[in-house]
């Protein structure tokens, strides 16, 4: 488990730019820039959008300055049934807030003093023809994505018989060669070597890989190899859920080995459980046929079904009833 924990690279991301929010959601949100360019820099450090409705009257305790701020249909035009003091008056002071940007739904026109403003405070202006709850509601699935807590693994992705299996091992184990074996007989490859595994919901994790290197493993003796130009896009796919972690190590006789499984183990993966197993490598073992079982046993658990507890509850059933034999 040493080895495991010294793998693990936090990596969670805390800030993401207007920049980057705008390229990633450009075409989803039907994104148009229109004014306050010069604020693309600026930082959006939570995953929460907000409605000002209620700054825009002049309340601004607890205001939530650090979100994405959007205007709908109410906000637009309770603007414009301001005299035209007040609503100058207003808008400066939401500008004030430094926040970090305002998108405008619906393809509503901004009042002119929200384009004066932005440009005077570099703050970006972008509008988007969807209704307001259907941009919020892209737009958060983005940013949960983009905040949540992340990590990195030295490992092996793969998807057997349905489960995610992260393929844990010293360098050279042979993680990479059980990997195309598996792939060789059916199941699908999500990454090699570099894994970085995201929680999502608090709940699951997922994993994937460097977009550059996804689909390409090292073979010792042959080199990088592409999975999909060899075995076909059936053979890849981009993410998967993390069901179980396999650690491959080297046999070793002075160790004792699991040999019945009643006791489950787990790894500790940003703080998420998840079901252990260490697979001894010995010349002889076909290690991808002992993964398939395994995966398919997890499956089993996940059904209710665990052949050590029955097999235990039996042999204690026998026990009791030779012993009241006697």
């Amino acid at each position: 488990m040493k080895d495991i924990e010294q793998n693990k690279k936090n990596t969670t991301q805390k800030f993401l730019t207007v920049e980057e929010f705008y390229k990633n959601m450009k075409d989803v949100l039907k994104l148009k820039i229109v004014a306050g360019v010069k604020g693309l820099k600026r930082k959006i450090t939570v995953a929460e959008l907000n409605r000002p409705g209620l700054a825009l009257t002049g309340y601004f305790d607890y205001f939530a300055k650090r979100r994405i701020q959007v205007l709908g249909k109410v906000e637009i035009y309770y603007l414009k049934t301001l005299p035209p003091g007040e609503r100058k008056e207003k808008i400066q002071r939401l500008f004030k807030q430094k926040i970090p940007c305002i998108i405008v739904a619906r393809q509503y026109t901004p009042p002119e003093e929200i384009i004066r403003y932005a440009n005077q405070f570099n703050t970006a202006i972008m509008r988007s023809p969807l209704i307001t709850m259907h941009l919020v509601n892209k737009a958060t699935l983005f940013l949960d994505n983009a905040f949540a807590p992340t990590t990195t693994m030295h490992a092996t992705l793969v998807e057997v018989f349905g489960v995610g299996v992260l393929l844990i091992g010293k360098s050279g184990i042979g993680k990479s060669e059980c990997a195309l074996s598996l792939i060789k007989r059916g199941h699908r490859l999500v990454s090699d070597d570099v894994i970085r595994i995201r929680l999502e919901d608090g709940i699951q994790l997922y994993g994937s890989g460097p977009e550059l290197t996804r689909h390409f493993m090292e073979i010792r003796g042959i080199g990088i190899i592409n999975v999909q130009t060899l075995f076909g896009a059936g053979c890849v796919r981009k993410e998967k859920r993390i069901d179980l972690a396999i650690t491959l190590e080297r046999w070793d006789k002075n160790t004792d080995y699991d040999r019945l499984g009643i006791d489950e183990k787990s790894i500790d993966i940003l703080g998420i459980s998840r079901p252990h197993i260490t697979i001894p490598i010995r010349p002889g073992r076909e290690i991808s046929l002992i993964i398939e079982a395994a995966c398919l046993n997890q499956r089993l658990k996940w059904m209710g079904v665990n052949p050590a507890k029955e097999l235990n509850d039996e042999l204690l059933r026998t026990i009791k009833k030779s012993t009241r034999g006697n």
